[in-house]
């Protein structure tokens, strides 16, 4: 007769998600393993991989499904651990294949996590069912009209671009970039959030300075966002091997994504924060434009004109977060602004925002009221450009000037620029005309006057 669970009984798990190996903290002394229930011990002898002990304990009754409180079973912790042996001693004396902890995890999404191949395959060859994809639908008529077979799309020769979250693929024969929500993360509720807004937010949007969305697939695992391939990749890479651009790159490349960002703030009938906007997430096109891209941890600004979390910046590069997302305080579009305002000055600068900081150090910056120092000449600011970043970088938000008011400053610093070069290549284009034309005698007095005489 089995006992009771006692509500004593340990976790093996240190976090959300269940697929965390035990800590060697959690073990009991021996003088104490005979004094726990004989269940709990099961357990402990699972995540050490003892196979003749488990052995002795299932000869003598003990329930071999046995489960915590957050049920966890055996087998759940074996196949974390990738003892194959214990796995299929497991299996043998009945363990369930499929059976569920308290955030739905099962053992084979547990061995996949850990990339336990051997286990993976043992729990497949014994009836282990592959995590069923979060968005799947019952009815075929629900599938949505984006919905990608993942067959069509070829990873043969895919390697990591960007963060890494990305990697290249061939689809209908052109090159696309694919975004993956691993099955080990199924169980992940705000992983699975997160991918499901990010989807919801692409397709709403179509701009030539953000980036394409193609399709998703959705209905099988694992679930991808397929977007435009850019191969040129993103502007944090570009600025690492350029190092400070010229000023009339930099206010081009602003007003590229000066352009893309008003665009999501001007989106009809909900603006979209991008909440994330860095170099890396950047990207730049064949013709040398860039695009804004990676939407993970955009939001949109419904109803309310402002938007508070109880966990920001999870996924965020604390080098380019607004003091006010930092400090968890109601933020609105304004935050992207700020961030726009460090990557501009990073542009001309050559190097990101305190760079000699910590990462994690920066926004504490940012909150008491730092801004990074401008240490390039003078010139390199042109016609107004440390007194936009200032604005767009200010304390207060509502002082932080909209996208399409920091367009129209840049199209006048960009005119301003375009029309001093002008003036620059204008004398000097006349100066080589009249050198040329000396060197063809057209203008040289001394073969005239010999031309004459000969005649």
């Amino acid at each position: 007769m089995d006992l009771p669970k006692p509500q004593s009984t340990p976790r093996f798990t240190l976090g959300k998600q269940s697929s965390l190996k035990p800590n060697r903290e959690d073990l009991l002394p021996e003088e104490e393993e005979e004094l726990i229930d004989p269940r709990v011990r099961l357990m402990y002898l699972a995540n050490e991989g003892d196979v003749e002990g488990i052995k002795e304990l299932l000869d003598s009754g003990t329930n071999v499904n046995f489960s915590d409180i957050d049920g966890r079973t055996a087998l759940h912790v074996a196949t974390c651990q990738g003892f194959t042996d214990v796995v299929q001693l497991l299996l043998d004396r009945g363990a369930e294949v499929d059976t569920k902890d308290r955030w739905g995890s099962t053992p084979l999404a547990d061995a996949i996590y850990y990339k336990n191949h051997n286990v993976i395959k043992l729990l497949e060859e014994h009836g282990a069912k592959p995590p069923v994809a979060p968005m799947h639908v019952q009815n075929t008529r629900e599938i949505p009209e984006y919905e990608i077979d993942p067959r069509e799309l070829d990873f043969s020769n895919s390697v990591d671009i960007t963060k890494g979250t990305f990697r290249i693929a061939l689809w209908r024969g052109i090159q696309v970039a694919v975004k993956t929500l691993g099955e080990e993360l199924f169980t992940d509720e705000d992983k699975v959030t997160a991918f499901r807004d990010e989807l919801a937010l692409l397709q709403k949007i179509r701009h030539p300075n953000v980036v394409q969305f193609l399709g998703a697939v959705t209905q099988s695992s694992p679930m991808m966002i397929v977007t435009e391939y850019l191969p040129k990749g993103d502007l944090f890479a570009y600025l690492k091997e350029k190092g400070a651009l010229k000023p009339r790159v930099a206010v081009k490349f602003a007003l590229d994504i000066a352009r893309g960002m008003n665009y999501l703030h001007e989106h009809k009938p909900e603006a979209i924060i991008h909440r994330d906007l860095e170099p890396s997430n950047i990207l730049r096109d064949d013709s040398g434009h860039l695009k804004v891209a990676d939407f993970g941890v955009s939001k949109l600004l419904k109803v309310a004109k402002t938007v508070r979390e109880d966990s920001p910046c999870q996924d965020t590069s604390w080098r380019y977060v607004a003091p006010e997302v930092y400090k968890n305080e109601e933020y609105d579009t304004k935050v992207d602004v700020f961030s726009f305002a460090l990557i501009l000055q990073e542009m001309i600068e050559g190097c990101p925002p305190f760079s000699t900081r910590p990462d994690i150090e920066v926004p504490k910056a940012y909150a008491a009221n730092e801004r990074p120092p401008f240490r390039a000449p003078a010139k390199r600011y042109l016609y107004g450009l440390k007194e936009l970043i200032e604005e767009c970088w200010s304390e207060e938000p509502f002082r932080r000037p909209t996208f399409r008011e920091i367009i129209m400053r840049l199209d006048d610093i960009n005119n301003r620029i375009a029309q001093k070069s002008r003036w620059k290549v204008g004398p000097l284009k006349c100066l080589r005309t009249f050198e040329a034309m000396l060197k063809s005698d057209r203008l040289n007095p001394r073969s005239h006057s010999s031309r004459s005489i000969s005649r």
